[in-house]
């Protein structure tokens, strides 16, 4: 269909396709591969969580390097022979990957001659085989490879130059028409679904220039494989000047392969500033383009007014093309909130774009089972994980909040989640890495999105009790930093033993979920004042439940590790038996029980051993200060505990709130260790010395297990310790200006309730009793 015909025909649904994330690629002689990270390659039952969602289509790998790595007739047809007609049962169209960010297998390159041919032949032998399959992408993203592999040297080949650049960039492009050529031959049918990341550079005056030949590469792979290539083309000179022959530029003039669909991929991170002044910049971001010392660095992290988004470069692809669009990769890296305003910011541009005549097929949700190590380029195995629709960091790949917008946008629902209200970080007046932000280009403004859309303040909030607590002023502060609305509630506003009180709450404040870290936690005083913490760690924490449920309310409530007897020699997962020694454990033991009878949705987090950055009362910070100023330290070295970094803690169970998970579930930074332990560990980090740090057992009134380390069987979600320490130290001595503002406020409005302790009264002896 050409643009006049797809411009006259009637507007069609926008579909909902799917991408499973499934890069192999190669640095040096090691392989990185996505599917073998996210369990895929060995899961066939992803495919009935896949169509869950409603999909229509899905970007799927049936792999050169994988399934042919030694040629074709040692190909392995297994896992596509299961894979591929699961697909078809379930109504899921495959568009089928053949190279995505690889090389090939290992005896080629991206600079091997040979290597188009092979993946034609390759491509010939899977339509041969699976005949019905429609889509293809024989080789993704072309030109952003190409420079990954040629231009900056972080995938194989490793080129650094123009040449290899683009080299890289036509040995791929003629891999795709071959291919096609060699696909279509079995099935005239076939389409050609051609990926690559689109973006768009902006820049000071003095970068004009080169945001100007940047905006032009960026259509070399699709400018290619439509014929666009020639003497009269706007980069003709440079590709000229990398000394590689003409005809080998026109050969795709006689040779066209223009795509039936062309795949827009698009981050926060496709659009990029230039800017002349490196020195306003974060030293990570300078560096040097066309001989001009600069920065580079995301449109979004220094622009006054961000950019639009991606609808105006849509347009700018189907003035250009005329070709049928697809939105082929829409994913975000950040917390979940954001993860679903991305989501819907894309859905609702491509709507847009339709409206304004551009032909948008669909809007690809990326990637299903989430990613690893993209921070790094894939070029290390350091375990950062990137959630999508399904968390694999599950036993079984766990569905997120994402899947449900899924399935609400697949079936033309009314999306549901309250945080779609607030504005992603990337309009948000905190995204600023440069100050003050670079005043918005004039050509920018005028198509600006001011005003974009779900900025309303009429959001329901979630309710956030204990607000003397370091646990609920971290919420708070967290909950303000993602742009959640929040309030922060004390006893008097709220007081979860009373319910009538409770009911008031909720009828005021009309919350879509309640996060209770109010509670008792005197550990040893709990010995002789039983009515009491069992008032606000049981009844209340029971009261609260129990009218969640009447209201559909979400509920997350905490409990502790002292609910187990420290009998045990592993670490304490979820389904173990409880066994409290003491009346705070037992008082936990029985919320666990009654909260969950109560609300079934509700989530419990065991938890315990807190440190952080936001307070100057917790173990690792106060054992910190006195080894610091030369002081004795004592520390028990008979109790062995999981720490928890506060604002990983609060992270992780605003995800699972949002995802509205229930049940119990662990959460800690792992490694079982004492709390002497903890402080040599936090010292040595530091730098501190721990020379005068006094390990040995401590006396206490209330029993204590000696064991009673954490771990999960439902998903480890936070970060190791040792990463979680390195970034506590790296905030200990900021000053925080927006917390005290939000210290201050709460203890203005806030009297100290019975049964609660502000933090800086607690003593040494029970911040060091594991209570929460």
């Amino acid at each position: 269909m050409n643009k006049k015909e797809s411009t006259n025909s009637h507007v069609r649904p926008l579909e909902l396709w799917g991408g499973l994330e499934c890069t192999v690629n190669r640095v040096r002689d090691e392989y990185f591969s996505q599917l073998d990270r996210n369990g895929h390659a060995g899961r066939a039952c992803d495919i009935d969580r896949f169509a869950s969602t409603g999909i229509k289509a899905i970007r799927y790998p049936v792999l050169w390097e994988r399934t042919a790595p030694e040629g074709l007739d040692k190909a392995d047809w297994s896992w596509p022979d299961e894979r591929l007609p699961a697909l078809r049962e379930a109504g899921v169209n495959p568009i089928v990957g053949l190279v995505h960010h690889g090389s090939g297998p290992r005896h080629t390159s991206l600079v091997d001659p040979a290597f188009a041919e092979q993946l034609a032949e390759y491509a010939g032998a899977v339509a041969a085989r699976y005949p019905w399959v429609e889509l293809y992408t024989p080789v993704n993203e072309p030109c952003t490879t190409a420079r990954f592999a040629g231009l900056y040297g972080v995938w194989y080949p490793h080129g650094r130059d123009d040449r290899t650049f683009i080299e890289s960039l036509l040995v791929q492009c003629r891999a795709v028409v071959l291919s096609m050529r060699a696909i279509r031959a079995v099935n005239p049918n076939a389409k050609l679904v051609q990926t690559d990341d689109l973006g768009k550079t902006y820049g000071t005056l003095e970068m004009a220039d080169v945001a100007e030949f940047y905006n032009e590469r960026r259509w070399l792979a699709w400018d290619l494989l439509c014929g666009m290539v020639g003497p009269g083309h706007a980069l003709w000179s440079y590709l000229l000047k990398t000394g590689i022959d003409a005809s080998e530029f026109l050969w795709f003039r006689e040779n066209t392969c223009p795509p039936d669909i062309i795949g827009v991929n698009y981050y926060v991170t496709s659009e990029r500033w230039l800017d002349h002044r490196p020195e306003r910049f974060p030293e990570n971001h300078r560096g040097v383009a066309d001989g001009i010392p600069c920065a580079d660095i995301e449109a979004s992290r220094v622009l006054a007014t961000p950019t639009p988004g991606i609808a105006p470069l849509l347009a700018e692809v189907w003035d250009r093309y005329g070709i049928p669009l697809a939105i082929t990769e829409a994913h975000i890296d950040a917390n979940r909130e954001d993860q679903l305003r991305w989501l819907l910011e894309i859905w609702e541009a491509a709507q847009q774009s339709q409206q304004n005549g551009v032909d948008v097929r669909a809007v690809t949700v990326w990637s299903l089972l989430g990613s690893f190590d993209w921070n790094s380029l894939v070029t290390q195995n350091k375990g950062y994980y990137e959630p999508g629709p399904f968390d694999v960091r599950s036993p079984q790949p766990r569905p997120t909040a994402l899947a449900k917008m899924m399935q609400e946008l697949s079936s033309n629902k009314p999306l549901s989640h309250p945080v779609l209200r607030g504005q992603g970080w990337w309009r948000r007046p905190g995204r600023f890495l440069c100050h003050p932000p670079v005043a918005t280009p004039s050509a920018l403004t005028s198509i600006s999105a001011d005003g974009h859309r779900l900025v309303g303040t009429g959001a329901a909030p979630i309710l956030i009790l204990g607000a003397t607590g370091t646990l609920g002023r971290a919420f708070a502060r967290v909950c303000r930093k993602r742009n959640i609305a929040f309030r922060l509630l004390s006893r008097k506003e709220m007081d979860i033993a009373d319910s009538n009180s409770v009911e008031r709450a909720l009828a005021e404040y009309q919350p879509w979920a309640v996060i209770n870290t109010a509670g008792y936690v005197r550990v040893d005083d709990a010995e002789n004042d039983a009515e009491r913490c069992f008032r606000e760690n049981t009844a209340g924490p029971a009261i609260l439940a129990a009218a969640c449920a009447r209201h559909g309310v979400h509920l997350t409530s905490f409990s502790s590790d002292l609910v187990f007897d420290g009998k045990q020699d592993r670490p304490y997962v979820e389904s173990d038996p409880v066994a409290p020694l003491g009346v705070y454990g037992r008082s936990k033991a029985e919320a666990e029980s009654a909260v969950l009878d109560k609300h079934p949705g509700a989530l419990m987090v065991r938890t315990s051993a807190f440190f952080g950055p936001w307070d100057q009362h917790n173990f690792v910070t106060l054992a910190l200060n006195a080894l610091e100023r030369g002081e004795s330290f004592t520390a028990s070295n008979d109790l062995t505990i999981t720490p928890t970094y506060v604002p990983d803690l609060v992270h992780a169970c605003l995800d699972l709130a949002i995802d509205r998970e229930a049940g119990i579930w662990h959460l800690s930074n792992g490694g079982a260790l004492s709390w002497a332990d903890l402080a040599l560990k936090a010292a040595e980090r530091a730098g501190v010395d721990a020379s005068r740090l006094e390990a040995r057992s401590i006396d206490f009134t209330a029993a204590r297990p000696a064991y009673c380390a954490l771990t999960s069987e439902r998903g480890i979600l936070l970060p190791r310790l040792d990463q979680a320490l390195d970034r506590y130290l790296e905030l200990r001595n900021v000053d925080d200006p927006e917390l005290e503002e939000l210290q201050l406020t709460a203890e203005s409005r806030q009297p100290v309730a019975s049964g609660h302790r502000q933090q800086e009264e607690t003593p040494l002896e029970a911040v060091q009793a594991g209570n929460c």
